[in-house]
């Protein structure tokens, strides 16, 4: 099982977005994702980082597999998740 962090910027989202949303993202994360990451995440090579599709949200998170640590650093809608 990994360490999950959440940055601030991530939480702030989460609590605008609508609660049952926010929830599945919680749950998700909370027990499938920490569990078995490689299976979830997705590599970002123009960002350097990995994303997680949950819905129509994705987190993008940095990820460290030899310290078990993972950093959720953003959340967004699929529509607007890309745009620089």
């Amino acid at each position: 099982m990994i360490s999950i962090e959440w940055d601030p910027k991530a939480l702030d989202f989460l609590r605008k977005i609508e609660k049952h949303i926010a929830k599945r993202i919680f749950d998700k994360i909370d027990n499938e994702v920490r569990f078995n990451p490689e299976r979830y995440l997705e590599t970002l090579e123009s960002y350097n980082c990995y994303k997680v599709r949950i819905g129509d949200y994705r987190l993008f998170v940095d990820y460290s597999k030899e310290k078990e640590f993972f950093v959720i650093r953003a959340i967004r809608h699929r529509r607007e998740a890309y745009k620089r």
